[in-house]
Protein backbone atom coordinates (compact mmCIF):
# COMPACT_ATOMS: atom_id res chain seq x y z
CA UNK A 1 0.00 0.00 0.00
CA UNK A 2 1.43 3.38 -1.30
CA UNK A 3 1.86 5.61 2.07
CA UNK A 4 0.63 9.11 2.27
CA UNK A 5 2.50 12.26 3.42
CA UNK A 6 1.45 13.19 6.60
CA UNK A 7 2.55 16.85 8.44
CA UNK A 8 4.13 15.81 11.67
CA UNK A 9 4.87 19.43 12.53
CA UNK A 10 4.38 23.29 10.79
CA UNK A 11 6.77 22.43 7.74
CA UNK A 12 7.82 19.24 8.36
CA UNK A 13 6.47 16.62 6.09
CA UNK A 14 6.72 12.58 6.00
CA UNK A 15 5.32 9.52 4.57
CA UNK A 16 2.56 7.63 6.74
CA UNK A 17 4.72 5.75 9.27
CA UNK A 18 4.55 2.17 11.34
CA UNK A 19 0.96 1.11 11.74
CA UNK A 20 1.68 -2.16 9.57
CA UNK A 21 -0.62 -3.66 11.86
CA UNK A 22 -3.49 -1.50 11.07
CA UNK A 23 -2.84 -1.42 7.46
CA UNK A 24 -3.12 -5.46 7.24
CA UNK A 25 -6.76 -4.01 8.79
CA UNK A 26 -7.57 -2.28 6.04
CA UNK A 27 -6.80 -5.23 3.63
CA UNK A 28 -8.93 -7.32 5.72
CA UNK A 29 -11.81 -5.03 5.72
CA UNK A 30 -11.46 -4.43 1.69
CA UNK A 31 -11.18 -8.09 1.17
CA UNK A 32 -14.46 -8.93 3.65
CA UNK A 33 -16.15 -5.40 3.93
CA UNK A 34 -16.87 -4.34 7.81
CA UNK A 35 -19.67 -6.11 8.97
CA UNK A 36 -21.18 -3.11 11.06
CA UNK A 37 -19.47 0.57 10.96
CA UNK A 38 -16.15 0.26 12.59
CA UNK A 39 -16.01 3.81 15.22
CA UNK A 40 -12.22 4.08 16.03
CA UNK A 41 -11.26 6.21 19.09
CA UNK A 42 -8.41 6.53 21.13
CA UNK A 43 -6.31 9.70 22.85
CA UNK A 44 -6.25 13.07 21.23
CA UNK A 45 -3.35 12.95 18.95
CA UNK A 46 -2.86 9.60 18.52
CA UNK A 47 -2.87 9.22 15.25
CA UNK A 48 -6.55 8.53 13.80
CA UNK A 49 -6.80 11.42 10.85
CA UNK A 50 -3.12 10.71 9.69
CA UNK A 51 -4.45 6.49 9.61
CA UNK A 52 -8.06 7.57 8.11
CA UNK A 53 -6.50 9.48 5.08
CA UNK A 54 -4.25 6.53 4.91
CA UNK A 55 -7.18 3.96 4.74
CA UNK A 56 -8.70 5.99 2.08
CA UNK A 57 -6.13 6.13 0.40
CA UNK A 58 -5.46 2.37 0.50
CA UNK A 59 -9.40 1.42 -0.05
CA UNK A 60 -8.90 3.14 -3.26
CA UNK A 61 -5.50 1.59 -4.46
CA UNK A 62 -7.58 -1.75 -3.80
CA UNK A 63 -10.77 -0.44 -6.13
CA UNK A 64 -13.05 1.22 -3.89
CA UNK A 65 -15.24 3.85 -4.60
CA UNK A 66 -14.27 6.36 -1.23
CA UNK A 67 -15.84 9.35 0.32
CA UNK A 68 -13.63 11.09 2.86
CA UNK A 69 -15.36 13.49 5.21
CA UNK A 70 -13.80 15.49 7.84
CA UNK A 71 -16.05 18.19 8.95
CA UNK A 72 -13.66 19.75 11.34
CA UNK A 73 -10.41 20.45 8.83
CA UNK A 74 -12.88 21.47 5.77
CA UNK A 75 -11.36 18.36 4.11
CA UNK A 76 -14.07 16.44 1.76
CA UNK A 77 -12.97 14.31 -1.10
CA UNK A 78 -15.17 11.59 -3.04
CA UNK A 79 -12.02 9.54 -4.80
CA UNK A 80 -15.30 7.70 -7.27
CA UNK A 81 -15.55 6.39 -10.96
CA UNK A 82 -19.27 7.77 -11.47
CA UNK A 83 -18.39 11.57 -12.53
CA UNK A 84 -22.08 12.57 -11.50
CA UNK A 85 -22.11 11.59 -8.50
CA UNK A 86 -18.44 13.32 -7.92
CA UNK A 87 -20.02 16.51 -9.24
CA UNK A 88 -23.27 16.39 -7.02
CA UNK A 89 -20.47 15.69 -3.81
CA UNK A 90 -18.48 19.17 -4.72
CA UNK A 91 -21.96 21.07 -5.30
CA UNK A 92 -22.55 19.87 -1.69
CA UNK A 93 -19.26 20.79 -0.42
CA UNK A 94 -19.46 23.85 -1.91
CA UNK A 95 -22.63 24.51 -0.31
CA UNK A 96 -21.64 23.57 3.28
CA UNK A 97 -18.44 25.51 2.72
CA UNK A 98 -20.56 28.61 2.31
CA UNK A 99 -23.18 27.87 4.74
CA UNK A 100 -21.32 25.75 7.57
CA UNK A 101 -24.30 23.52 7.06
CA UNK A 102 -22.10 20.24 8.09
CA UNK A 103 -24.78 17.63 8.57
CA UNK A 104 -26.28 18.22 5.70
CA UNK A 105 -22.87 17.05 3.75
CA UNK A 106 -22.70 13.85 6.27
CA UNK A 107 -25.98 12.77 5.73
CA UNK A 108 -26.34 12.99 1.78
CA UNK A 109 -23.39 10.47 1.76
CA UNK A 110 -26.05 7.83 2.13
CA UNK A 111 -28.04 9.56 -0.82
CA UNK A 112 -24.61 9.11 -2.78
CA UNK A 113 -24.11 5.86 -1.81
CA UNK A 114 -27.41 4.71 -3.43
CA UNK A 115 -26.70 6.72 -6.78
CA UNK A 116 -23.03 4.84 -7.14
CA UNK A 117 -24.87 1.04 -6.14
CA UNK A 118 -28.05 1.90 -8.79
CA UNK A 119 -25.63 1.72 -12.14
CA UNK A 120 -23.93 -1.32 -11.00
CA UNK A 121 -22.28 -3.08 -8.23
CA UNK A 122 -19.19 -1.36 -6.91
CA UNK A 123 -17.10 -1.86 -3.44
CA UNK A 124 -18.00 1.61 -1.90
CA UNK A 125 -16.24 3.10 1.52
CA UNK A 126 -17.39 5.56 3.48
CA UNK A 127 -14.57 7.58 5.91
CA UNK A 128 -15.92 9.76 8.30
CA UNK A 129 -13.60 11.76 10.98
CA UNK A 130 -14.99 13.41 13.90
CA UNK A 131 -18.21 13.86 12.06
CA UNK A 132 -20.31 13.76 15.49
CA UNK A 133 -19.26 17.06 16.33
CA UNK A 134 -20.42 18.77 13.49
CA UNK A 135 -23.74 17.07 13.45
CA UNK A 136 -23.80 17.14 17.11
CA UNK A 137 -23.94 14.17 19.70
CA UNK A 138 -27.14 14.40 20.00
CA UNK A 139 -27.44 12.38 16.53
CA UNK A 140 -24.45 10.43 16.86
CA UNK A 141 -25.92 7.29 17.10
CA UNK A 142 -28.73 8.05 14.68
CA UNK A 143 -26.07 8.53 12.31
CA UNK A 144 -24.53 5.16 12.95
CA UNK A 145 -27.78 4.06 12.27
CA UNK A 146 -28.15 5.09 8.86
CA UNK A 147 -24.82 4.03 8.30
CA UNK A 148 -25.19 0.20 9.82
CA UNK A 149 -28.38 0.70 7.72
CA UNK A 150 -26.13 1.29 4.58
CA UNK A 151 -24.36 -1.93 5.27
CA UNK A 152 -27.27 -4.29 5.84
CA UNK A 153 -30.33 -2.86 3.92
CA UNK A 154 -29.24 -1.91 0.91
CA UNK A 155 -31.55 -0.50 -1.66
CA UNK A 156 -28.96 -1.56 -4.67
CA UNK A 157 -26.66 -4.48 -3.65
CA UNK A 158 -22.90 -3.61 -3.91
CA UNK A 159 -19.78 -5.57 -4.20
CA UNK A 160 -18.23 -4.68 -0.87
CA UNK A 161 -18.48 -2.04 1.68
CA UNK A 162 -16.45 -0.08 4.29
CA UNK A 163 -17.53 2.37 6.47
CA UNK A 164 -14.70 3.69 9.04
CA UNK A 165 -15.84 6.73 11.54
CA UNK A 166 -13.63 8.26 14.10
CA UNK A 167 -14.02 10.00 16.78
CA UNK A 168 -11.17 11.35 19.99
CA UNK A 169 -14.78 11.61 22.11
CA UNK A 170 -15.33 9.36 25.51
CA UNK A 171 -19.41 10.63 25.46
CA UNK A 172 -19.85 9.62 21.86
CA UNK A 173 -18.23 6.51 22.64
CA UNK A 174 -20.24 5.79 25.44
CA UNK A 175 -23.39 6.76 23.44
CA UNK A 176 -23.17 5.01 20.42
CA UNK A 177 -21.78 2.03 22.84
CA UNK A 178 -25.63 1.96 24.29
CA UNK A 179 -26.58 0.12 21.13
CA UNK A 180 -25.75 -2.33 18.98
CA UNK A 181 -24.98 -0.59 15.57
CA UNK A 182 -21.10 -0.46 15.23
CA UNK A 183 -17.76 -2.08 15.88
CA UNK A 184 -15.99 0.03 19.00
CA UNK A 185 -12.25 -0.10 18.35
CA UNK A 186 -9.53 1.66 20.11
CA UNK A 187 -6.56 3.06 18.84
CA UNK A 188 -3.62 3.66 20.78
CA UNK A 189 -0.35 6.03 20.73
CA UNK A 190 2.24 5.04 18.48
CA UNK A 191 4.83 1.93 20.03
CA UNK A 192 8.33 3.37 20.31
CA UNK A 193 9.77 2.36 17.07
CA UNK A 194 7.33 4.30 14.81
CA UNK A 195 7.80 7.13 17.19
CA UNK A 196 11.24 7.19 16.78
CA UNK A 197 10.63 7.28 13.01
CA UNK A 198 9.17 10.24 13.58
CA UNK A 199 11.39 11.83 16.11
CA UNK A 200 14.41 11.38 13.70
CA UNK A 201 12.65 13.67 10.70
CA UNK A 202 12.39 16.62 12.79
CA UNK A 203 15.17 18.92 12.34
CA UNK A 204 17.72 20.61 14.64
CA UNK A 205 18.71 19.69 17.53
CA UNK A 206 16.70 17.82 20.30
CA UNK A 207 16.61 16.16 23.70
CA UNK A 208 17.51 12.53 23.55
CA UNK A 209 14.75 10.68 22.36
CA UNK A 210 14.06 8.43 25.93
CA UNK A 211 13.06 11.92 27.63
CA UNK A 212 10.98 12.93 24.67
CA UNK A 213 9.11 8.83 24.72
CA UNK A 214 8.84 9.55 28.42
CA UNK A 215 7.30 13.09 27.68
CA UNK A 216 4.48 11.48 25.18
CA UNK A 217 3.98 8.26 24.84
CA UNK A 218 4.22 7.52 22.05
CA UNK A 219 1.91 10.53 20.58
CA UNK A 220 2.48 12.16 17.41
CA UNK A 221 0.82 15.43 18.00
CA UNK A 222 2.24 15.58 21.54
CA UNK A 223 5.52 15.06 19.63
CA UNK A 224 4.54 17.69 17.29
CA UNK A 225 3.59 20.09 20.41
CA UNK A 226 7.08 19.75 22.16
CA UNK A 227 8.79 20.47 19.13
CA UNK A 228 7.19 23.57 18.36
CA UNK A 229 7.75 24.35 22.31
CA UNK A 230 11.61 24.09 21.21
CA UNK A 231 11.17 21.08 23.50
CA UNK A 232 10.61 23.39 26.37
CA UNK A 233 8.84 20.33 28.36
CA UNK A 234 7.45 23.00 30.60
CA UNK A 235 5.65 25.23 28.07
CA UNK A 236 4.26 22.63 26.25
CA UNK A 237 2.54 21.32 29.65
CA UNK A 238 1.15 25.01 30.45
CA UNK A 239 -0.38 25.24 27.01
CA UNK A 240 -2.13 21.88 27.76
CA UNK A 241 -3.51 23.29 30.67
CA UNK A 242 -4.95 26.13 29.14
CA UNK A 243 -6.75 24.56 26.71
CA UNK A 244 -7.92 21.89 28.79
CA UNK A 245 -9.56 24.86 31.02
CA UNK A 246 -8.15 23.20 34.57
CA UNK A 247 -9.14 26.05 36.22
CA UNK A 248 -8.62 27.12 39.86
CA UNK A 249 -12.49 26.02 40.27
CA UNK A 250 -12.15 22.91 38.75
CA UNK A 251 -8.88 21.65 40.73
CA UNK A 252 -10.72 22.49 44.07
CA UNK A 253 -13.48 20.50 42.85
CA UNK A 254 -12.21 17.85 41.69
CA UNK A 255 -8.47 17.71 43.16
CA UNK A 256 -8.93 14.98 45.88
CA UNK A 257 -10.01 12.55 42.69
CA UNK A 258 -7.37 14.29 41.08
CA UNK A 259 -4.03 13.98 43.18
CA UNK A 260 -4.67 10.25 43.33
CA UNK A 261 -5.81 10.06 39.38
CA UNK A 262 -1.89 11.94 38.61
CA UNK A 263 -0.32 9.14 40.51
CA UNK A 264 -2.29 6.16 39.57
CA UNK A 265 -5.32 7.04 37.20
CA UNK A 266 -6.76 3.52 37.91
CA UNK A 267 -7.69 5.45 41.12
CA UNK A 268 -10.81 6.63 38.86
CA UNK A 269 -11.86 2.95 38.90
CA UNK A 270 -14.22 0.67 41.11
CA UNK A 271 -13.11 3.47 43.92
CA UNK A 272 -16.14 5.15 44.25
CA UNK A 273 -14.96 8.54 41.64
CA UNK A 274 -17.50 10.74 40.76
CA UNK A 275 -20.09 9.83 37.06
CA UNK A 276 -19.37 13.79 36.68
CA UNK A 277 -15.70 13.90 37.37
CA UNK A 278 -15.22 10.84 34.70
CA UNK A 279 -17.66 12.57 32.57
CA UNK A 280 -15.64 16.13 32.15
CA UNK A 281 -12.32 14.22 32.16
CA UNK A 282 -13.06 12.35 28.84
CA UNK A 283 -14.78 15.30 27.41
CA UNK A 284 -11.79 17.03 27.33
CA UNK A 285 -9.43 14.47 26.11
CA UNK A 286 -7.39 13.94 28.85
CA UNK A 287 -8.23 9.94 29.66
CA UNK A 288 -9.51 7.30 28.26
CA UNK A 289 -11.86 5.07 30.52
CA UNK A 290 -12.99 1.28 30.56
CA UNK A 291 -9.94 0.34 28.54
CA UNK A 292 -10.75 -2.75 26.26
CA UNK A 293 -8.96 -6.05 26.71
CA UNK A 294 -5.15 -5.94 25.33
CA UNK A 295 -5.72 -8.85 23.32
CA UNK A 296 -4.98 -7.52 19.67
CA UNK A 297 -8.17 -8.15 17.70
CA UNK A 298 -9.92 -5.74 19.74
CA UNK A 299 -7.87 -2.81 18.41
CA UNK A 300 -6.74 -0.88 15.67
CA UNK A 301 -3.06 -1.33 15.34
CA UNK A 302 -1.19 -2.15 18.41
CA UNK A 303 -2.82 -2.20 22.02
CA UNK A 304 -0.91 -0.02 24.92
CA UNK A 305 0.65 -1.93 27.79
CA UNK A 306 -1.33 -3.57 30.73
CA UNK A 307 0.14 -1.03 33.20
CA UNK A 308 2.70 1.07 32.88
CA UNK A 309 3.01 3.61 35.82
CA UNK A 310 5.27 6.08 34.26
CA UNK A 311 3.31 6.53 30.88
CA UNK A 312 0.19 7.45 33.13
CA UNK A 313 -1.19 4.05 31.71
CA UNK A 314 -3.38 1.99 34.07
CA UNK A 315 -5.27 -1.41 33.95
CA UNK A 316 -8.44 0.10 33.36
CA UNK A 317 -7.75 3.85 32.94
CA UNK A 318 -5.60 5.70 30.94
CA UNK A 319 -4.15 9.39 30.58
CA UNK A 320 -4.25 10.33 27.05
CA UNK A 321 -0.47 10.79 27.06
CA UNK A 322 2.45 11.36 29.71
CA UNK A 323 1.92 15.30 29.19
CA UNK A 324 -1.87 14.82 30.27
CA UNK A 325 -0.98 13.84 33.31
CA UNK A 326 1.61 15.96 33.70
CA UNK A 327 -0.88 19.25 33.31
CA UNK A 328 -3.31 17.64 35.78
CA UNK A 329 -0.55 17.89 38.28
CA UNK A 330 0.44 21.76 37.58
CA UNK A 331 -2.74 22.86 37.98
CA UNK A 332 -2.88 20.47 40.84
CA UNK A 333 0.03 22.13 42.39
CA UNK A 334 -1.11 26.44 41.04
CA UNK A 335 -4.56 26.02 41.60
CA UNK A 336 -4.96 23.82 45.07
Amino acid sequence: MKRIAVEIAPGVETEFTDRDRALAQVVEWAEKSTRFPVVIFGPEGCGKTAFLRQAASGLRELGYDVFYLHPLDRAFSAEVDDPDVKRLFLDLVRKTLEDGRWGRLAMAVFDLVREILKKRRRKVAIIADDVFQAIGLDKAAAYVKGLLNTIEHPVYKYEGIVVLVATSEGISRREIGRHFWAELRPMWNMPREGLQQLYEKLPGAKPPFEDVWRWTGGNPRMLGLLYENRWDFGKAVKEIVAKKDLTADFIRRWGKWLVEAVEDPDALWGRGAPEELIRELEARNLILYNIYYREPQFWVDSPPPEKDPELGVGRYVAWHTPLHREAARRALKEGG
